[in-house]
């Protein structure tokens, strides 16, 4: 194993694009086969990139969460073909944007439609996994934002699924697909199956089996203390700059996000994914998911149409499973078919391979840097495994 050119490449970012801190671990069984951070954790570039540094991930997240998910479904208290409604009866009665379009992706909100058409199909519970519930990221729905006035120091979950249960759809459920807060009502969906709430359900059933301490939606102080300095690109410029505004996918200060809520550090996601790339089973000998349930996950399940929507993503060679990408495409990467994982608004990125029993997690903390998901992440994946030969 040769990681040499990883490691170059890690140590460039900074001067080819301004990214200021980087942290990366990979993993094969339970032994890490390589481990590297470069930069700075302060704007101030006095805190060097350190093992204990926290980070947003973002949409990492979802991963998290479909293995929650999945979880209940193992235990025959969910099923993929369950209406939403049947736990959610706030999704009872779905209206549909009368500019749902038929053509081609990527689709848009439906902003403002004053008189949404009645949704002729229920959502079920594998719309929500594999993001073809014809929900949005609208995150200034109007639905959205009366329940984030209201509720600003509290509110509840299923207050929160009330407010995106009004919001109208952008499609008929189960016909497109669309990235969208899917995955936070799948958190809902957690907390009002199992009786906890949702943060306690990720605590007492992913984190507690695999001794992972450093992954949580509500980081204390002494956390907080630990999170690397976050950053946005500017749009207009291109320029990378500090970014010290709450994140927007906390709906409010109580809210525990499916979709995008957790904070850890690299050592603490790289447990999780090295058990998933491990049949389910950690380094604790816990198993939080079968080895039949990961394959229902890394499976593709979206037909042609879905897949033209998720083209649009720019995730060549790659299909859209239950809550994760999944390679379709040999011939697009170094990674192997059936190779998993997702990515995170500010740079999170995970790589999950089971038939090599490898884990893959980088993060950083800039967020909309859209050449991460472009060139970053692919390269840096195709880098790993130049190094394993």
């Amino acid at each position: 194993m040769d990681f040499t050119k990883l490691t170059a490449y890690l140590d460039s970012l900074a001067g080819t694009y301004g990214i200021p801190a980087v942290d990366c671990k990979v993993t094969r069984g339970y032994e890490t086969l390589y481990r590297h951070g470069a930069g700075y954790a302060d704007p101030q570039g006095a805190r060097p990139v350190a093992d204990t540094d926290l980070y947003g991930v973002y949409s990492a997240t979802k991963v998290v969460t479909a293995v929650a998910a999945l979880q209940l479904i193992q235990q025959g208290k969910l099923s993929l073909s369950d209406r939403l409604d049947a736990y959610l009866p706030e999704f009872a009665e779905l209206f549909v944007s009368r500019g749902d379009p038929a053509g081609d992706a990527p689709l848009r909100s439906p902003g403002g439609d004053a008189s949404p058409a009645r949704a002729q199909n229920p959502i079920r519970v594998l719309d929500l996994f594999r993001m073809t519930a014809g929900l949005t990221y609208d995150l200034g729905a109007a639905a959205l934002q009366a329940y984030v006035r209201d509720n600003r120091h509290g509110g509840t979950m299923r207050g929160a699924m009330a407010a995106i249960a009004r919001m109208p759809l952008i499609c008929e459920p189960g016909t497109r697909w669309v990235y969208s807060l899917a995955h936070d009502v799948l958190g809902g969906l957690v907390e009002t199956v199992s009786g906890e709430r949702y943060g306690a359900y990720l605590q007492r059933h992913l984190f507690e089996p695999l001794e992972i301490r450093d992954m949580t939606l509500t980081p204390d102080a002494a956390q907080r203390a630990r999170l690397s300095a976050q950053y946005q690109a500017d749009a207009a410029t291109g320029r990378i700059v500090p970014w010290e505004e709450p994140s927007p996918y906390r709906l409010t200060e109580a809210y525990e996000s499916g979709g995008a809520g957790l904070y850890c550090t690299v050592n603490a996601y790289s447990l999780f994914a090295q058990a998933l790339a491990n049949g389910g089973v950690g380094a604790t000998g816990n198993r939080i998911l079968t080895s039949e349930s990961i394959d229902l996950m890394r499976r593709n399940w979206l037909d042609e149409r879905m897949l033209r929507d998720f083209a649009a993503t720019g995730k060549t060679g790659y299909g859209y499973g239950l809550g994760v990408r999944t390679l379709m495409d040999a011939s697009a990467a170094r990674s192997p078919v059936g190779e998993f994982g997702w990515d995170g608004a500010a740079g999170a990125y995970v790589l999950i391979d089971p038939e090599n029993r490898l884990s893959l997690f980088v993060a950083e903390h800039v967020l909309g840097f859209e050449e991460n998901y472009r060139t970053i992440h692919p390269r840096i994946r195709d880098l790993v495994y130049e190094a394993l030969g």
